[in-house]
């Protein structure tokens, strides 16, 4: 080979290496690019329903064990048939009224018992009936504080409320409060009771001191 074609090679070699060299780093970055690409947006699931369309039910109950009083309101829906659903309050004496079926029984029963007793009472006017049962407000469990206790009067019962869950949420004791002779009074059978209660060994772990209330129990705390 002459000398002028030498010097000539030498002289354009840097250049195709350095090309050569990057198409190779841009092929592995555009491969990587690709499935970012690809990847679909996440899928929205059909046919949800919107949680602004179910009555809400009232705070700290549960459909399958809260047991309907008077003066609660629910809410009765029956699916198609508008004219039977709608807002209700209990009445005193433990009914709720409906068009077709007059006055059903609804103290006394869950939401979905009194659902289901809906539903088979409805069965002699409307074909396959769909009945759902929210509550939405409690009025019908309270208990009762008296005396040297932060507040005083009823307070909303929760389900499965204790002697001391009720004193917290009714303030504490007083200063002025003698822990070792509070009682509850109680209506139960037909009869008028004086239970009395020992709130300081239930505050020391005992949890066999720590009373159970129930609905219309009046705490004292002299």
């Amino acid at each position: 080979m002459k000398l002028g074609s030498l010097v000539i090679l030498a002289f354009f070699a840097p250049s195709l290496f350095c090309h050569a060299q990057g198409a190779a780093q841009q092929a592995p970055s555009a491969a990587t690019a690709a499935p970012d690409q690809a990847t679909p947006a996440p899928a929205t699931q059909a046919g949800a329903t919107p949680d602004q369309a179910i009555p809400p039910m009232a705070p700290g109950t549960d459909k399958d064990t809260y047991v309907i009083g008077p003066s609660d309101a629910i809410v009765v829906s029956v699916w198609k048939e508008q004219s039977l659903s709608g807002s209700l309050l209990v009445r005193p004496d433990g009914m709720i009224s409906m068009p077709l079926l007059g006055d059903v029984q609804a103290s006394g029963l869950t939401c979905v018992q009194l659902g289901d007793q809906i539903t088979a009472k409805l069965r002699k006017f409307v074909q396959d009936p769909k009945v759902n049962v929210v509550l939405t407000q409690i009025h019908s469990k309270f208990i009762y504080m008296l005396g040297e206790i932060g507040k005083k009067g009823p307070i909303e019962m929760t389900p499965g409320m204790t002697l001391l869950q009720a004193v917290a949420v009714a303030g504490g004791i007083s200063e002025y409060g003698n822990a070792k002779k509070m009682y509850i009074l109680r209506d139960e059978d037909g009869k008028h009771l004086k239970l009395h209660v020992h709130y300081k060994e239930a505050l020391k772990g005992d949890t066999t001191l720590n009373v159970l209330l129930k609905p219309g129990d009046t705490l004292v705390v002299p």
